[in-house]
């Protein structure tokens, strides 16, 4: 896990929210993994197919109110106009993860996100 994401999340006290982050922390290791050829593709499947799906599943309970956390991060410079965890969990493959700069910039719009709806969360 993120060691700031770790630290926020002492606070939170949500165990399903804890649960969502754990996976979206196996999602961003493998995606960098895989975009940094630290994994070959067929390694990465089985892990693959268990993360996407699961946060496939989940994320429409996280999806509104991360929004306008990841509404307030930028990608490649810019003001993110994608949710970023959604143009990650539309990838259907790990093969699309390979040389996917655009998913590797949207990654820490994703982790921003995260960590400022842990700090609100923590302080209310």
């Amino acid at each position: 896990m993120n060691p700031f994401t770790r630290f926020l999340k002492q606070w939170a006290g949500n165990n399903d929210l804890a649960e969502f982050i754990a996976y979206w922390d196996r999602l961003e290791a493998l995606t960098i993994a895989i975009y940094k050829k630290k994994v070959s593709l067929a390694e990465a499947d089985p892990e693959f197919e268990a993360v996407w799906p699961w946060l496939r599943q989940h994320y429409g309970r996280w999806q509104p109110l991360l929004k306008p956390y990841w509404q307030q991060t930028k990608a490649a410079g810019v003001v993110t106009q994608t949710d970023p965890f959604q143009l990650l969990l539309d990838l259907h493959e790990a093969t699309a993860v390979s040389g996917n700069w655009r998913a590797m910039q949207h990654l820490p719009a994703a982790r921003e996100a995260l960590n400022q709806f842990l700090l609100d969360s923590s302080s209310s």
